[in-house]
């Protein structure tokens, strides 16, 4: 399994795929984040292809409570979707109980290497956090039995993931969906909302990319629109970024990259290439693969991931309910980047938000993240709050630069939370005991000192 060619990862991808047609009734496990709903609903799809019958379950994490719950209850057939890789070693003592255990993930591995059967970039010389997402290896494995929307879903994975623009493997994902004739790949401003929200609410409502003066000023925005001369409605519909002439559009992006430059900010992810689903519904979030995504992450940070699923397969009525889910997750963001800006602090190797009780775990990372909006981006940003089981959730987030330097977060938290933490470089994970998190943080800082320069 640990050979590096694009043979072998195709191999491994058949070999996954002959194993699942030889499950009756797979439980599919998946994680709950956009790439974790997208991925699972490719897995679903496939499974439908073939006419078989499947249960589903999503969660926050797959830890050993969460292994040894699969082994009380008996499973004997598990798919594990966009998590399992730090597991391994354990979801091997279920196969040898007599379990059949398959693993779709991108994320690094502890050992460089699978205990049972995966399906992971990693293992075959590509890089999950960077080129293929959970979803993407999905589709590698489910795509030829699943219907042609499942490719959406790889590229949705994908953006959701962070790893737009796409490169690699995602993006002979991205050519193929575009021959299809389901994609269009433009370039264009990054701000959520392009496609579904009037004008003003466009710049509003803007968290990932914070706008000073702008983000969180309905009036400061309205007036920003008006100083240039651009009409919020049109007759009585109030008109959106993609109603914009392209004129209109030139002179819009130019003046918020003076915005952000005049206020000392970091203008790399205002641009770049945006994804639009063709054959999805037009003029809704569902047709545009960032917008998609964060609906999918909406439903899952809050609780809902079983809507976000039903919205990818097609389900009558989801949509309704998981744009309810959406305004709600938008909400808890700008409170929660709000919190951040005033208690983020500076631990030297890292940037430190201490959110425990006032940021809920399920988007605290995304809190992380979005901060490096008001931050410099040569540290990492650790963010902690607290799990259902009052273990503290560990958040960690990093630039391309940083990156570059040679810190690699997976690695980090891996080493410094034990078995089961982990992720990606540019953002990983850990949940530890509450008595923990001082020694921890300690390991976690000397293991990014020692890290910087060595690549």
């Amino acid at each position: 399994m640990a050979t590096a060619s694009a043979a072998s990862f195709k191999s491994a991808c058949e070999d996954a795929l002959a194993l699942v047609k030889r499950m009756r009734e797979p439980l599919v496990i998946g994680h709950y984040d956009a790439d974790g709903v997208s991925s699972t609903s490719i897995v679903l799809l496939g499974l439908r292809g073939m006419e078989k019958k499947y249960r589903v379950r999503t969660l926050r994490k797959l830890g050993e409570l969460e292994i040894a719950e699969l082994k009380k209850a008996g499973e004997k057939e598990i798919i594990c979707v966009d998590f399992g890789a730090a597991m391994h070693a354990e979801l091997a003592k279920l196969e040898a109980s007599g379990a059949k255990v398959l693993i779709i993930d991108h994320h690094q591995t502890p050992e460089g290497k699978s205990a049972v059967m995966q399906v992971n970039p990693h293992l075959f010389g590509l890089d999950g956090g960077t080129e293929l997402s959970a979803a993407g290896t999905a589709y590698r494995v489910f795509g030829a039995v699943a219907s042609e929307e499942a490719i959406d879903l790889a590229l949705v994975g994908a953006v959701g993931d962070m790893q737009a623009p796409l490169v690699g493997e995602n993006r002979r994902i991205l050519k193929e969906a575009e021959a299809m004739g389901r994609v269009k790949i433009e370039k264009d401003l990054t701000l959520f909302g392009r496609v579904s929200r009037p004008l003003v609410w466009f710049l509003t409502y803007s968290t990932d990319t914070f706008l000073p003066g702008l983000t969180g000023n309905e009036q400061g925005s309205t007036e920003f629109l008006h100083s240039l001369e651009i009409s919020l409605k049109h007759s009585d519909q109030w008109r959106k970024y993609v109603d914009l002439s392209a004129a209109e559009k030139k002179k819009l992006t130019a003046a918020l990259l003076a915005l952000l430059e005049k206020n000392g900010l970091s203008t790399s992810g205002l641009v770049g290439e945006v994804y639009s689903l063709i054959k999805r519904p037009h003029g809704t979030e569902l047709s545009d693969t960032n917008e998609f995504s964060t609906v999918l992450n909406a439903c899952g940070r809050q609780g809902k991931p079983e809507i976000g699923i039903a919205l990818c397969t097609g389900e009558e009525g989801a949509y309704e309910k998981a744009r309810a889910l959406l305004l709600k997750h938008r909400t808890a963001l700008r409170e929660g980047i709000e919190y951040a800006q005033s208690a983020v602090e500076d631990f030297g190797p890292f940037h430190f938000l201490d959110a425990r009780g006032i940021i809920d775990d399920g988007i605290v990372g995304v809190v992380a993240g979005m901060l490096y909006s008001v931050l410099d981006r040569d540290k990492p940003i650790l963010a902690a709050a607290l799990d259902k089981d009052n273990r503290v959730k560990i958040s960690a987030r990093g630039t391309k630069q940083i990156l570059a330097r040679g810190v690699n977060l997976g690695k980090i938290m891996q080493e410094a939370g034990g078995p089961g933490c982990g992720g990606h470089a540019v953002a990983a994970g850990a949940n530890i005991q509450p008595e923990l998190l001082e020694s921890f943080l300690l390991k976690a800082g000397k293991l990014i000192e020692a890290s910087n320069g060595k690549k």
